[in-house]
């Protein structure tokens, strides 16, 4: 064991030293304070481990419980709550307001293709000069690509005028983004597990 998880991870078993402890069954019931040798016994009896989960009380409180399986979940737990975190991504997309049907089209492709991969989209309409003076237009081409894409997301945050910019930013379907983290759940998983995918 390295250092750096020596100070993370908590005391069990003989490398509790204090003289007593106030002791929690596997179940969180409370023992109550019994000393050490008495618990590391209880442990012993019960296979399973004595985890200092409270070092700064007094007596330390300990808990009976199998450290493997508490550490594989704690794992488990953690990369769970790293996987939520990245599922949020904000991508963007910029128009200008003179934009040509097909540049339009080509950039609606790629906010469906962002909505459907479950990321959400910041979409910016530049002003240049006179046009700052015409900010309805720019509502309106905003409005225009929201409805245009709504089976795929729904606007979270209304067009706003930013300095020589109007933004809006529209979210994937809960259920879609929901689809989407968990199949990149379950690829991460499968990938943890040394599996090949099957689709």
């Amino acid at each position: 064991m390295s250092r750096g998880e020596a100070i993370t991870e908590p005391r069990i078993n003989d490398r509790i030293r204090v003289p007593e402890v106030r002791l929690v069954g596997p179940e969180g019931e409370q023992v109550g304070i019994v000393p050490i040798g008495e618990a590391l016994r209880l442990a012993q009896d019960s296979e399973l481990d004595l985890v200092e989960v409270a070092p700064m009380a007094r007596p330390p409180v300990v808990k009976l419980m199998d450290y493997g399986k508490f550490k594989y979940e704690s794992a488990q737990k953690a990369r769970e709550a790293r996987r939520n975190q990245a599922l949020t991504v904000i991508k963007e997309m910029r128009l200008r307001l003179k934009i040509d049907p097909h540049d339009y089209e080509t950039k609606k492709g790629h906010v469906e293709r962002f909505l459907k991969g479950g990321d959400k989209v910041k979409i910016t309409v530049m002003f240049r000069g006179r046009e700052q003076s015409r900010p309805e237009m720019g509502y309106r081409l905003l409005q225009r690509l929201a409805a245009d894409v709504s089976e795929l997301g729904v606007v979270e945050s209304n067009p706003k005028q930013d300095g020589r910019n109007m933004v809006m930013v529209i979210a994937p379907h809960r259920n879609q983004a929901a689809t989407d983290g968990a199949r990149r759940q379950a690829k991460a998983e499968r990938a943890a597990e040394g599996q090949t995918p099957t689709g």
